[in-house]
């Protein structure tokens, strides 16, 4: 592993340095890190932070010129996110629309419609969403039942989509949706984009555990979508969903709070039969096998970072990290609720230790299990893709869709 930047790349964090600083609070220890909701003050502060960021040249980094990037090589992007990553940055509302949407845009849509949607994705002006997981797909994406049925130029949608994150601040949409039913799942699908304030949409929040209401059900009911906003041809929605699915952001250097760290800084604060929580053996013990994964995840990352300054393409370590990140987030949490004891019931950020952040992140994790690709389908990307073992029996994969058995509807 190379831990050095080159001199390109030194020059290029110094000059993300000096904007967060200029344009940014950094975060403070033993304080949640993200708002719980997004609200009106909130989105406006996003829109101000990301039009900043996008004059200083530091959005669409590794995208063509053509559309406002920079045509960077991978690893200035995942220089910008570590900097950015000690800042209280609100980054969260883009990241699925520059992350996801726009990239398949570029894949798939007219120049036309480049020019008129991406300059006003980089800058903030617009926000987009996902629309793929439905109420009885759970983690098989093909599995979709909302249909589309065209009539000459112009389609009509009903059907449902369920975990929309954003949906209810945002101006568009991609959504894959079920256009043939008498083919393979598979093989049956086809892939828009949408105004989000469509008439015959109806846009639902779900309320969280832990108070955040991140998630939407999103109805649709005889929406209407122009057959000239389809991306890719008509039942060849699954590969334009897989350019998505493979767009999804690097996290390098996004590690959720709270970490070992906090921690730390918790057991040093409460006590134990008497005395600070940090002198019980049990409780170092603990937290010293926490940061030893910690690290494993850190030197795990350095080696994508170091594939990308050498122009390589990253191997499996983006899935592993994930899978363990997202189990040790929850870990930490629960470890963090344990120490607290009946004191961890306090909701109350004025009242609770830590400003509540452990309470939040329990009820938030599990979310993290499942965002982005659940444990179990990792777990068979990594035993299939990268150790080679024999795929799961499918018995679904060449029946027609509208033959697969299900349950009363």
């Amino acid at each position: 592993m190379d831990f050095e930047d080159t001199q390109e790349e030194a020059a290029f964090r110094a000059e993300v340095r000096a904007f967060l600083a200029a344009n940014a609070e950094p975060k403070k220890r033993g304080v949640p890190a993200r708002a719980r909701h997004v609200d009106a003050e909130a989105l406006s502060r996003a829109k101000s932070f990301q039009a900043a960021k996008h004059d200083a040249g530091l959005v669409g980094l590794t995208w063509p010129k053509q559309w406002g990037g920079r045509e960077l090589p991978q690893i200035f992007q995942v220089i910008y996110n570590q900097e950015e990553e000690a800042y209280a940055a609100p980054r969260g509302v883009f990241e699925i629309g520059l992350g996801m949407c726009i990239p398949t845009m570029m894949a798939y849509a007219t120049p036309e419609q480049l020019t008129r949607y991406v300059p006003k994705a980089l800058r903030g002006e617009e926000v987009w969403c996902q629309l793929f997981s439905e109420p009885a797909g759970g983690s098989d994406v093909a599995a979709v039942r909302t249909r589309a049925e065209r009539n000459g130029d112009e389609w009509t949608i009903n059907g449902q989509k369920i975990w929309t994150s954003g949906a209810q601040f945002s101006d568009f949409g991609i959504m894959v949706v079920r256009s043939n039913p008498d083919v393979p799942k598979h093989m049956g699908l086809s892939f828009f984009f949408l105004d989000m304030k469509s008439p015959g949409i109806e846009i639902r929040p779900i309320k969280q555990a832990s108070g955040a209401s991140h998630f939407n059900e999103v109805f649709f009911t005889d929406v209407k979508i122009p057959d000239s906003q389809r991306l890719g041809a008509v039942g060849q929605g699954w590969r334009v969903a897989l350019t998505t699915l493979m767009n999804e952001r690097l996290a390098i250097g996004d590690v959720p709070r709270p970490d070992t760290e906090d921690l730390l800084d918790l057991a040093r604060s409460i006590e134990l039969d008497g005395e600070p929580a940090i002198n019980n053996v049990s409780v170092r013990e603990k937290i010293a096998d926490m940061h030893v994964r910690s690290q494993g995840l850190k030197y795990t990352r350095f080696r994508t970072m170091t594939a990308l300054s050498r122009g390589q393409t990253p191997g499996p370590e983006s899935s592993i990290g994930k899978l363990v990140n997202a189990a040790k987030l929850q870990e930490i949490a629960s470890f963090g609720l344990d120490l607290l004891g009946a004191g961890g019931s306090v909701m109350d950020k004025d009242l609770a230790p830590m400003h509540a952040m452990f309470q939040e992140a329990l009820l938030a994790s599990p979310a993290s299990r499942i965002a982005g690709g659940t444990d179990e389908i990792l777990r068979n990307i990594i035993a299939e893709r990268v150790l080679g073992l024999p795929g799961d029996i499918r018995v679904d994969k060449d029946i027609p869709f509208n033959r697969l058995p299900s349950g009363k509807r």
